[in-house]
């Protein structure tokens, strides 16, 4: 793996942990707060694309499970990796990968809408998916009604796809190797 491709993958673990640390929105009805952690998922898959969105969002979960504390409100170790938010937590890679694929095969070029209907499958339908399924099996609420809770999330969601699909038709090209490559061939 070429250092440009390890820099930006620890780019992406240092956003993701920062984000962290900002304090969480909590939920009533749900034991699952808001925080800006997807908006670094999403970020890092967008423009690191899939192979690298995936393993730095990876490192990232890897490096909380064994004690960093970098969820929200400074939770970190194994625990709070498996806990009832945990399986929002361990989509967060393959949501990344999800994204990072998604753009890289229809290579988007700018179209802000592709990317906002690429961001909404890995950031919001598969991180919702394995969340809720994870927590109502963890909790031993229904399905039902831990999705009802989810809808507290939504409107921040949303707002969080829009924000990555606009930087990431504005800046995509600088994480592009070919591109970063001929750049310094001139």
């Amino acid at each position: 793996m070429r250092t440009l491709s390890l820099v930006q993958m620890a780019l992406f673990i240092a956003i993701i942990a920062v984000m962290g640390l900002l304090p969480p929105i909590p939920i009533p009805v749900i034991s699952v707060p808001v925080t800006l952690q997807t908006l670094g998922v999403m970020l890092a898959g967008s423009l690191l694309g899939a192979k690298k969105g995936f393993v730095s969002v990876l490192a990232f979960v890897a490096i909380v499970a064994i004690g960093g504390p970098f969820l929200a409100g400074g939770r970190g170790g194994f625990g709070a990796v498996i806990g009832p938010s945990g399986g929002y937590v361990l989509c967060w890679p393959i949501a990344a990968f999800i994204i990072g694929y998604l753009v890289d095969r229809f290579n988007p070029k700018a179209k802000i809408g592709r990317l906002i209907i690429f961001n909404i499958i890995g950031g919001i339908v598969i991180i919702y998916a394995g969340g809720i399924m994870y927590y109502a099996w963890m909790t031993h609420t229904p399905v039902k009604l831990a999705a009802l809770g989810n809808l507290a999330f939504l409107p921040g969601d949303l707002i969080k796809v829009i924000i990555t699909s606009v930087l990431t038709s504005k800046l995509k090209h600088y994480f592009n190797q070919k591109a970063v490559k001929n750049k310094q061939a001139a």
